[in-house]
């Protein structure tokens, strides 16, 4: 690895609007590549928008998706790293030739697409098939790894990630302020983000408390550390179809370590240095090496029964029981 600056970004999305979500694409990657950034990560479903898509039929969700790397957004994608002269990295919904649909996550060049990944565990539709499995690929001298969201809640994510060689771990997410039975957690108020400006302090009580940042750092550092990689959270802020999201996007070292997080109330790019010292000297990497692989047969058992795998957040449960709308 090199010595490298990251962004992460964080943004207001529109539902469905891509036009609005890529021109804020375009600003934010302006302003992070004037910081010095080299790569600028932006967060799930960043071009589409998220949540709403639980509320779109095959046919809507199959007009909104489309071709990786050869669709208009990629296209569109594209000119902005060659604007800007910098990599950029955005969630978008895919349409592959046979027909089925993928979270994706794409990252171009100005010389053109680099590469994709697909969410391993989507569940926002019933019309989205799971990613096949992992990517790590070397972009500007670095080795990238990528897990969307929901991924990273499984360690067996992030550790086979790391395994395949990964310095670092793009985690574009959609998440936080949502419906949960955990202590503290739960929706915030829109009228709190409504009145932003005029009462600053009480959203960004609900922001870092356990509803947001609180909860993030029961399990995002962890991440990082046990596997000694760098971490790079970006995440939607304000409105998402029924919800509000409180951005806080940030990169983490290989210990665990917040480098750069973002503490505004709106759109904002954060960039941080990367250091070929900290992944050299990170606790992570020697756990990897300890490892004893001949132990772990139970970690690769089927699940009992023949269960097949499913994914259920909290918040999908919460949605569910209160009669609101549902999602495979």
């Amino acid at each position: 690895m090199r010595d490298i600056r990251i962004a992460a970004a964080q943004f207001e999305h529109r539902d469905g609007d891509k036009a609005y979500n890529l021109g804020r694409i375009r600003d934010l990657t302006r302003r992070a590549a004037g910081q010095g950034a080299e790569v600028v990560c932006f967060h799930e479903c960043s071009v589409t928008a998220y949540t709403f898509l639980q509320t779109l039929s095959r046919e809507e969700l199959d007009a909104l998706a489309e071709p990786v790397p050869d669709g208009p957004s990629t296209a569109a994608l594209i000119d902005i790293a060659r604007e800007s002269g910098v990599v950029v990295m955005a969630g978008l919904i895919e349409r592959e030739p046979d027909g089925r649909l993928y979270k994706s996550y794409a990252a171009v060049g100005p010389e053109g697409f680099l590469t994709k990944y697909h969410k391993l565990h989507p569940f926002i539709s019933p019309h989205l098939t799971p990613g096949r499995g992992y990517n790590v690929v070397e972009i500007r001298g670095v080795k990238f790894g990528f897990l969307i969201c929901y991924d990273n809640n499984l360690p067996e994510n992030v550790r086979a990630t790391a395994l395949m060689g990964a310095e670092v771990i793009v985690m574009p997410h959609v998440t936080g302020c949502t419906p949960s039975p955990m202590p503290g957690r739960g929706p915030v108020d829109p009228a709190l983000w409504d009145n932003r400006e005029r009462d600053p302090a009480r959203l960004r009580g609900e922001f870092q408390g356990p509803k947001g940042r609180g909860w993030l750092m029961r399990w995002l550092p962890a991440r990082a550390w046990e596997n000694g990689v760098f971490a790079v959270f970006a995440n939607n802020i304000g409105r998402d179809y029924d919800t509000i999201k409180p951005g806080l996007a940030m990169v983490l070292d290989p210990s665990g370590e917040v480098l750069v997080e973002s503490q505004a109330l709106g759109d904002d790019v954060v960039v941080a240095l990367l250091t070929a010292s900290a992944l050299e000297h990170a606790p992570g990497r020697r756990y990897l090496r300890a490892r004893r692989p001949e132990l772990y047969g139970g970690l690769v058992a089927p699940h009992p029964e023949g269960r097949k795998a499913e994914t259920t957040p909290g918040w999908r449960l919460a949605y569910e029981a209160s009669g609101g709308p549902a999602a495979g």
